[in-house]
């Protein structure tokens, strides 16, 4: 296989982005795609609201405990191979999914279809680091940026169609053609990458699944009730192996946990802007439709149409934020966008008891234009911040920070659904506006002179590597 130094030629650099966006926008809207629909699945399968979440939880949790691995996995033995083996995965559990007639069939394909799903996420970035040439990484994260942040609010309005003539396993059904059609470009176009020199630490991966697997399933124990001496054993299991993890990974030169580019401030305030935007978003998609439906008797169908402005604002902001990060700070952008995302979100929570679909549908859209004014600078700024090498560890990273605001937010719900049938969704979407602000403060800290002297190393170690070559 030929590594190409600085991305691919013409025309395989158009089929390899392309490839790349379709296993990226099949995984993400796969994480939102089930929320219209769980009112509905809950009631097929006999399912109480609150369990029903596990069809959102499964999947998130999957590809949150094992995310990381496989980026480290894809530095050892190439990027296309684990996201090609990713995506038959994937295709296969949404057949699964499809063919599932019980909630417990159902999450057990959801799991599956997650760690499929893990197999693209945790390489796609570093995917598009090999695609294009180094002057325009930019541009190839920018349209990256772009499919997830428009994948993500998309999928309700998706939900709604397909359920607008079928049932709901058509859902995961349309993903077998497309997943087929999808492996097809990527055999023969995906960037092929030079394997890493070190062996796969099976310990980290270990850990790294403990920590975050058994501190997500504390966080839903916590929301379903259960003993209180439970909640804590597990939230210290968590503990004790983060702890380890994190110790493990700093005597080794290149680690699971990137621990070494954490070190990079910008790099870190980064990661914790997107877990908390993510968090905040997550929280309002899985709480929307039981929202509109429980306090406005609106339909599934209804439901996908009325969050269809939020995909809509994404499409427009995003762009329009690729190019203002090449003139302003992204500290500055996202700081700005997560705040507008907060006030969509507050206004979503107060809305009239007798709201309209207008009162709804600016709302949907305030929200949806905070959010794309954030991501496209926030990942730019998270990518470019690694150094080349070590492109496997940023994209694993970027991704994990998504997959587990995401998570936390799903888990969330839950928790509050439980403990606050009658308002759990009101609450749910102010405990949002929260997240946003918190992400709002992490984003303008950026803007310190520590935050740009760690950004300012890293781009002197790229340009010194660039002549080296």
């Amino acid at each position: 296989m030929i590594e190409h130094a600085d991305g691919l030629p013409h025309p395989q650099r158009n089929w390899a982005i392309l490839t790349i966006a379709l296993g990226l926008t099949m995984s993400v809207i796969d994480g939102s795609i089930a929320n219209v629909a769980l009112p509905t699945i809950a009631r097929d399968l006999d399912a109480s609201p609150a369990f029903s979440i596990w069809i959102v939880n499964g999947y998130q949790l999957a590809i949150t405990i094992s995310l990381l691995p496989l980026a480290s996995l894809g530095e050892i033995i190439g990027y296309s191979r684990v996201y090609l083996a990713g995506l038959v995965l994937f295709t296969l559990a949404s057949l699964f999914c499809a063919l599932a007639h019980t909630l417990p069939l159902l999450t057990i394909a959801r799991v599956l279809q997650g760690f499929g799903a893990a197999g693209i996420l945790s390489v796609n970035s570093a995917l598009v680091r090999f695609t294009y040439p180094s002057a325009l990484l930019g541009r190839g994260i920018g349209v990256n940026a772009l499919v997830v942040a428009v994948s993500a609010a998309v999928g309700p309005t998706v939900a709604s169609f397909i359920l607008a003539v079928g049932t709901w396993p058509y859902l995961f059904a349309i993903n077998i053609p497309l997943g087929i059609a999808t492996l097809a470009l990527g055999w023969h176009y995906l960037p092929h990458t030079k394997p890493a020199v070190h062996a796969f630490d099976w310990q980290s991966a270990a850990l790294s699944a403990v920590a975050f697997g058994v501190g997500i399933t504390a966080i839903d124990s916590a929301g379903h009730g259960e003993a209180l001496y439970l909640c804590l054993a597990e939230f210290a299991i968590a503990a004790v192996a983060c702890v380890l993890l994190v110790r493990r990974q700093t005597h080794l030169p290149s680690p699971l946990l990137p621990v070494d580019l954490l070190r990079i401030p910008i790099f870190a305030l980064s990661i914790g802007t997107s877990i908390a935007s993510f968090c905040g978003q997550m929280l309002a998609f899985v709480a929307m439709p039981f929202y509109l439906e429980s306090h406005f008797g609106y339909s599934a169908v209804q439901i996908g149409l009325l969050i269809t402005p939020w995909p809509i604002a994404v499409a427009f902001a995003a762009p329009l934020a690729g190019w203002l990060v090449e003139r302003y700070p992204a500290g500055l952008l996202g700081g700005i966008g997560l705040l507008v995302f907060a006030l969509g979100l507050g206004a979503l929570a107060m809305m009239p008891a007798a709201a309209t679909p207008f009162d709804v549908a600016w709302r949907m859209a305030l929200a949806g234009a905070g959010f794309g004014l954030f991501q496209t600078p926030n990942n730019r700024t998270m990518i470019a911040a690694a150094p080349r090498e070590r492109s496997g560890g940023a994209s694993g990273m970027l991704g994990t920070a998504r997959l587990l605001g995401q998570t936390v937010g799903a888990a969330l719900v839950a928790l509050l659904l439980a403990r606050y049938p009658a308002d759990g969704t009101r609450i749910s979407l102010m405990v949002g506006v929260g997240f946003a602000v918190v992400g709002a403060a992490l984003s303008t800290l950026r803007l310190s002179s520590a935050g740009g002297r760690g950004a300012e190393q890293v781009r002197v170690h790229e340009s010194q590597r660039l002549k080296g070559e």
